[in-house]
């Protein structure tokens, strides 16, 4: 099973508030198999400690550390939300990364995606995606650096 795949993308997502926005990438990754459904419940946990915005544009929810025994795989969601949802001090994020990371893969992932979306080329490109394939080529290509 790829980290990566069409059936986790989300492109042109339409949300209220930045919970639906987690628990759209955290279905996806439920959906995919790689962890059970109370990991979402886990990943809305952590952004109400910690926000999981990073800035530019960019979220990537993820599980509390308690949450390691509902991971069953390592897979990564992608929702592209255009119009923007705030995650808070007016921060907008257009790009959700939901992260299900089995064992020590957590760090290695969340530096991944961080180090792709932080490239202002990359992240227009990600932004702008109008396919699933187009979403996963920017990011296996980061992957592989």
């Amino acid at each position: 099973m790829s980290i990566l795949s069409k059936d986790k993308v989300k492109l042109n997502a339409k949300v209220q508030d930045k919970y639906e926005a987690i628990r759209m990438a955290g279905q996806l990754l439920v959906d995919a198999g790689h962890a059970s459904v109370e990991y979402i419940d886990k990943m809305i946990e952590r952004e109400q400690t910690l926000s999981t915005y990073m800035g530019g544009g960019l979220a990537i929810p993820h599980g509390t550390k308690d949450s390691k025994e509902l991971i069953r795989s390592t897979g990564l969601s992608i929702v592209q939300i255009p119009e923007g949802v705030d995650f808070g001090d007016g921060e907008k994020a257009h790009l959700v990364v939901g992260i299900a990371a089995a064992g020590d893969d957590h760090l290695d992932i969340l530096t991944n995606v961080a180090m792709i979306c932080s490239d202002d080329d990359n992240l227009e490109r990600i932004l702008k995606a109008s396919t699933a394939e187009e979403m996963i080529a920017i990011f296996e290509s980061g992957m592989e650096a």
